[in-house]
């Protein structure tokens, strides 16, 4: 009989990230595009655009204050500590590169629960 892994296999990540085109698989970590819209009301995804993740910052972008910020509402997101999510790209640009630690099938998971909402 035989035994599931309890690890996604490669194939199934690069599969969720083609899913999204803001998502790419990275061996056991995965890159996301955002495209960072700062002195926002609230914090919170806003859907796609232009190829990236959307996402509206309530913190200023003084100061690395907003970079700090969206690093911590992906990784509390998705349950990770703050070190598991790093600005790879673009830290003082609205177009950021995320480095996340975590498998892009699980990133697919959670992009699909923020920006497909289901009315349940």
């Amino acid at each position: 009989m035989a035994t599931k892994s309890a690890k996604p296999s490669a194939a199934a990540s690069i599969t969720a990230a083609l899913d999204w085109p803001c998502l790419t698989a990275k061996d056991a970590a995965c890159w996301l595009d955002l495209s960072v819209v700062p002195n926002a009301r609230r914090t919170g995804a806003d859907g796609l655009h232009d190829g990236a993740l959307r996402v509206r910052l309530a913190a200023p972008p003084v100061d690395g204050k907003a970079n700090a910020q969206v690093c911590e509402w992906v990784a509390d997101g998705l349950g990770l500590p703050k070190r598991a999510v790093r600005v790879l790209r673009g830290p003082a640009s609205r177009r950021k590169q995320l480095e996340i630690d975590l498998d892009a099938s699980a990133v697919a998971a959670w992009l699909k629960k923020i920006v497909l909402p289901t009315d349940e």
